[in-house]
């Protein structure tokens, strides 16, 4: 059974577990530097996007769903039946439903890494520290956390290089369990209707 908490992490709810091979940030290159900056101008051309999702909970448990995000601030993960969840950024929070339990818990958004997804403007330095860096075969690696917070967590963006194209992202949340969240069948720039990301129909049962 897929943990409550790894879900709600996986959201970002956007990594000890997590090997890295690239260099810290005090140790990039100028091609390092060049990569970071078109990431940062990729991510900045997304508002908004429409994917299918795969997510592994740190327990090995997958599951699959719709993820819609429309930035700032609103994510949406739709998964799949049987499971009962239903995650949804929005208005600075990030709300988790559960249908079998009928319940809804919540946390501020800007207590877990996905806030760094969701920002109005996406930026690699100031507020956000780049912890680690990698390039691969056919892919960048990014791990970023809050610069006043790193505890919080980790979030860790994977894009293939060319064309560069976010594909995975990683969490290492505050108990070190990693949860990965893969994207196919990406569709930036599309219309996304406001009313999937309402919360207020969700059964509120206070903080998470």
């Amino acid at each position: 059974m897929i943990d409550r908490r790894s879900v709600l992490t996986a959201g970002l709810t956007l990594a000890g577990g997590l090997a890295l091979s690239g260099r810290v940030l005090a140790q990039t290159s100028p091609q390092d530097q060049a990569d970071l900056t078109r990431i940062e101008a990729y991510l900045n051309g997304i508002r908004t996007l429409r994917a299918r999702f795969v997510q592994t909970a740190p327990d090995g448990d997958v599951t699959q769903g719709l993820a819609l995000l429309q930035r700032p601030g609103r994510m949406r993960f739709q998964y799949d039946p049987p499971s009962p969840f239903l995650l949804i950024a929005n208005a600075g929070t990030l709300f988790f439903h559960d249908a079998q339990l009928r319940q809804t818990t919540n946390i501020p958004l800007s207590r877990t890494p996905l806030g760094i997804l969701l920002a109005d403007r996406a930026s690699l330095s100031g507020e956000v520290t780049v912890t680690r860096f990698a390039r691969l075969t056919g892919q960048i690696q990014v791990s970023l956390a809050r610069t006043a917070s790193p505890g919080e967590g980790t979030l860790t963006l994977i894009f293939t290089d060319s064309p560069m194209t976010l594909r995975q992202w990683v969490v290492l949340d505050q108990q070190g369990k990693q949860t990965r969240v893969t994207l196919t069948n990406l569709e930036p720039g599309v219309a996304i209707d406001a009313k999937q990301f309402d919360y207020h129909a969700l059964p509120s049962t206070g903080g998470g």
